[in-house]
This record gives C-alpha cells, sequence and structure tokens, in this order.
C-alpha cells in the first residue's frame, strides 16, 4: 500500500471538508452539509475528469474505507448513548402521535413511490425487500444533525425542541429495528444464524447490561471505558457474522450502556463525538459520495428525483406538521416541529450504505437518494429562519457547536394542548 498516497488522502479530506462545513456554517447551515456537499463534490470531479483510480488507488481506498468502519462503528455508538427511553415519559401521548404519523406516511408513500420504481425504471433483483427499504429509508430522521440544530436555535428546552427529539428517537428505534429485520431476512444470509440474533440481543440486555454496570462500580475510569470500547466492536462483529450489519451492533451496544454512574463515561463519549465529527466522519462522506455518479443525468432522472424530494419532504414534513396542529400546538410550534423532522442528514447516509451494500440500490437510484439526504437537511435552517427560529452561537463558536445533550422537557404530567390554546401559553420557540 502506498501509504503517503493514503496520508495524503486523509489530510485532503479532512481539509476540504472542514472548510466546506466552515463555510457552510457561517451561511446557517449545519457542519455536516457542508462535509456531505464536499464530499459530493469531490465525486463528482473525479468521475467527470476520470481521475479516480490515479487519486484514490483501490488499495489506499480499502484503507480508508478500513477507517470509515472504525469511525462507522464509533458513530453509530454515540448516536445509542444518545439514545434515551426516559424522553418518553413526559408528552407521552402527543409525541407517540407525532412519531407514528412522521414515519408511517412517509414509509407508505415511499414504498408506494418504490412500488412504481420498481415496475418501472428500475427493476430490483428483490421487489419486496427494495420497497420495504424504501419506505424506511423515507422515514429517518437524522437525530444528531436535529440535536446539533436544536442547541444552535437555543430549541433545547422548548415543547417543539422536546417534541421534535422524542418522535425522532420512536421513529429511528423504528427504522432501525425495522431495517435489521430486512437485511437479516435476505435470501443471501444462513437462516442458523438469523435464529441467534433473538439470543443475541437478550444475552446483551440481560447479561452484558448487568455486567457494564458491575464493572463500572468498581473499575478506574479509563479501565472502565477500555472495556467499554472493546465489548463496543465485539458488538459490532458479532451482528456483522449473524448477517445483519455491523452498525446494528454498534447502536444496540450504546443504546443499552447503563445509565448509572452515567457521568463518569460522558466526556469520554463526548470525545469520541468529537473525534467522528473532526476526524473519522468526513473521511466516511467521502467514500460514500464517492459513490455517487450524477453524470450523464437526463429528464428522466430528474423527474424521479423531483418525485422524490416531493415524497420525501411532502411525507415527513407535511406529517410532523399535520400531527402537531392536531395535538394542539399552534403554527409555529407545529412548523418547528415539521422542519425539525424533516432534516436527514449523517442517519440517513448510513442507511443508504447499507443499501448500496446489500444490493438493494443501484448506483444511480443511490446517487438519487444521497441529493434528497442533502437537500432535505439543507432545508432545515431556512425553514426554522423564517419561522423566527434564529441560530445563536454555541460556546462563541457558531459554526461547531459542543457534543450535544439531547434532552427533552423535563419529566412531568403532559399539559393539554388543545387547537385554541393561545400560543402565549407555551414555551416559545425562538
Amino acid at each position: 500500500m502506498n501509504v503517503v498516497m493514503m496520508l495524503l488522502n486523509v489530510a485532503a479530506i479532512v481539509l476540504v471538508a472542514k472548510l466546506a462545513g466552515r463555510l457552510l456554517a457561517r451561511l446557517g447551515q449545519p457542519t455536516v452539509v457542508g462535509e456531505i456537499a464536499a464530499g459530493l463534490a469531490l465525486g463528482v470531479v473525479l468521475h467527470s475528469t476520470g481521475m479516480t483510480a490515479s487519486v484514490l488507488p483501490a488499495d489506499v481506498k480499502v484503507s480508508l474505507e478500513a477507517v470509515a468502519t472504525v469511525g462507522l462503528v464509533l458513530f453509530m455508538f454515540t448516536v445509542g448513548c444518545e439514545w434515551d427511553h426516559r424522553l418518553l415519559r413526559s408528552r407521552r401521548r402527543t409525541a407517540l402521535t407525532i412519531s407514528a404519523t412522521t414515519t408511517l406516511l412517509p414509509f407508505a408513500l415511499g414504498a408506494g413511490l418504490a412500488w412504481w420504481l420498481a415496475t418501472g425504471p428500475y427493476e430490483p433483483a428483490e421487489p419486496l425487500a427494495f420497497v420495504l427499504f424504501f419506505g424506511i429509508a423515507m422515514s429517518i430522521t437524522a437525530l444528531p444533525v436535529m440535536a446539533r440544530i436544536i442547541v444552535e436555535r437555543r430549541l433545547s428546552h422548548t415543547v417543539p425542541g422536546g417534541l421534535a427529539v422524542t418522535a425522532a428517537v420512536v421513529t429511528d428505534l423504528l427504522a432501525w429495528v425495522a431495517l435489521t429485520l430486512i437485511v437479516a431476512l435476505r435470501g443471501d444470509n444462513e437462516p442458523w444464524k438469523l435464529l441467534l440474533t433473538v439470543p443475541y440481543v437478550a444475552i446483551l440486555v440481560f447479561g452484558v447490561r448487568p455486567l457494564l454496570s458491575a464493572v463500572r462500580a468498581r473499575s478506574s475510569d479509563r479501565g472502565e471505558f477500555g472495556i467499554i470500547l472493546a465489548g463496543l466492536f465485539l458488538s459490532a462483529a458479532a451482528t456483522e457474522w449473524l448477517g445483519v450489519h455491523y452498525v446494528f451492533g454498534a447502536f444496540l451496544f450504546g443504546a443499552l450502556l447503563p445509565r448509572k454512574h452515567e457521568g463518569s463515561v460522558r466526556r469520554h463519549v463526548d470525545e469520541i463525538a468529537r473525534l467522528c465529527r473532526t476526524f473519522l466522519l468526513p473521511i466516511f462522506f467521502v467514500l460514500a459520495t464517492l459513490e455517487v455518479d450524477l453524470s450523464g443525468f437526463g429528464l428522466g432522472e430528474l423527474g424521479v428525483l423531483a418525485l422524490i424530494l416531493l415524497v420525501a419532504i411532502g411525507g415527513k414534513a407535511g406529517a410532523g406538521y399535520l400531527s402537531a396542529r392536531r395535538c394542539g400546538l399552534p403554527r409555529t410550534e407545529a412548523g418547528t416541529v415539521a422542519a425539525l423532522l424533516n432534516a436527514r442528514g449523517v442517519t440517513e447516509l448510513v442507511v443508504l450504505q447499507v443499501g448500496l451494500q446489500i444490493g438493494l440500490l443501484t448506483t444511480r437510484l443511490y446517487s438519487l437518494m444521497v441529493v434528497m439526504a442533502l437537500v432535505t437537511t439543507a432545508l432545515t435552517g431556512p425553514v426554522l429562519t423564517l419561522l423566527g427560529v434564529r441560530r445563536v452561537p454555541v460556546d462563541g463558536h457558531a459554526d461547531e457547536p459542543e457534543p450535544i445533550p439531547i434532552s427533552g422537557p423535563a419529566p412531568g404530567p403532559e399539559p393539554e394542548l388543545t387547537p385554541g390554546r393561545a400560543q402565549a401559553d407555551l414555551p416559545r420557540a425562538a
């Protein structure tokens, strides 16, 4: 392997991604939008000039893919750590209503569009799995990106911010479970391995989780976290061996991490999140978007992209707004919830990568879906600004906020929200 070429690629990827992220952040966008856009632009340039093989040789690409895999495992672990079932204790009825609507409607619309695609422009080898996968991809919300936007806009302790986070948690959990089943039930997996998935999850819940709690009570801070990291990669390896993809093992391990003595591990999780954000995820973005090929797109592809955007935005944002209004939120708050839930970002890229790797998406369709993920995430900031929800610096750095504590409203009795209730009676979104 050409070590010099690999190191030069790493330096170039990180530099370009961070510069693009900061540039877009100054325009009011999350840094992740700039980083994804930078990867997309690099991919377009390399494909159009035919320089991919010379700039990114096969052996260097394999090494960078290994780095991106480690980054993705760590990233999904941090996402799992942020998932907190305690959010459901407050306003559970409203949050569950919104989450159900913003999951089912986008899923139904996405599945309908996928069925048309499967019988028309695209002919997948496994139509049913393709339709189900496409519906799930339309239902996803980028919880980490949305959480960063919530902090930037000072929505953490408002009704819209809390409801959006809680609804996103439920939606993404359902989506990950459904996606796990689709990946597991595909024809090229060994059935006897799939039967071990349920006992594996049971071992994690009833065996590993109590063991980690005991270790955390007795070990030193660094020793404890070393054990957690070892368990994380073992969990990712186990689910990959079971035929369910390593991202699920990483997410599940983070979600099941005991909350007791949380402060002793929190700073390490924050350090991992920062490492992912500044170094590992940009590499994943570039490699993921290198698969995007927009060359030779005609009116047919543009028409499909328009339909994808219509279904994605109409299904997710429309469902979010209507369900929030139905639950009694005023127009501004309902619009805020809808805009937040429409952000797809990094999580969508992870899901699309899974679909590409297991053969459910062609390169052309994958390219269109990546563009959709970028557009829906980029729309969130401008829509919030139109609603009067301003972007403010966080700890003096508006373009690179600190690790996000995903927190909803404090637990308590759910207020009765009726359509006629005065807007002034609710915490303000801005």
